[in-house]
């Protein structure tokens, strides 16, 4: 069995961010949004795996090998009604089954730091699930041991893996980053990020 292994989710819509472009593939630095979010992955030295769309597939193929990739259809198209959440997570982690564990990092979030993800994945030896928190807020990425690798990769909808989060006991890890609150929703919160101002309301999804 591997270690845990980053799942980067990169599969939404982002209806939220009003622009044509998608917000994974807005500027941010010298890269992208969803570059930023790989590098740091990558600056871990964690096994990662992308579930994205064809169009953003390109983009994080800038970052990493097609084999880390998985390509899931674009909502709207046939047969892509189930998809949601729930249903990346499950491509995600079944792409890697031998992992001893799964953390799970939304694409939209830039700012976590290699630590963050480090800490999180330690934390799977002795907790059936863990997540990093900031001054005592839930954040992201969440953690997932072996031992759940039945229940996630049945996941459908866009409920994503809080039925898991309800029925076992979830151990938060205190992190020194703020970047585990941070999401990019909409183009407001990413102009706050590019000016150094942190976004006012992160959005966190389980």
């Amino acid at each position: 069995m591997s270690g845990p292994v980053v799942v980067v989710l990169a599969a939404g819509r982002g209806s939220r961010f009003r622009s044509r472009e998608h917000k994974l593939m807005q500027p941010l630095g010298s890269s992208t949004v969803l570059g930023a979010t790989l590098r740091h992955v990558l600056a871990s030295r964690m096994p990662m795996v992308v579930v994205a769309t064809a169009s953003i597939a390109e983009v994080a193929g800038r970052s990493i090998a097609t084999r880390d990739i998985v390509v899931v259809p674009e909502v709207g198209e046939t047969g892509s009604q189930t998809l949601g959440m729930g249903y990346s997570i499950a491509c995600g982690v079944g792409a890697r089954p031998d992992a001893s564990g799964w953390l799970v990092l939304p694409g939209d979030m830039p700012m976590v730091r290699p630590d963050t993800l480090l800490a999180v994945a330690h934390a799977l030896e002795q907790h059936t699930i863990a997540y990093a928190q900031y001054r005592g807020r839930r954040g992201h990425p969440v953690g997932f041991a072996a031992e759940l690798f039945s229940e996630l990769a049945t996941l459908s909808g866009d409920a994503g893996a809080r039925r898991l989060l309800a029925r076992y006991p979830a151990q938060g890890i205190e992190v020194d980053d703020p970047g585990a609150l941070i999401d990019i929703d909409t183009a407001d919160d990413l102009d706050s990020l590019r000016s150094g101002v942190v976004p006012s309301a992160p959005q966190i999804h389980y």
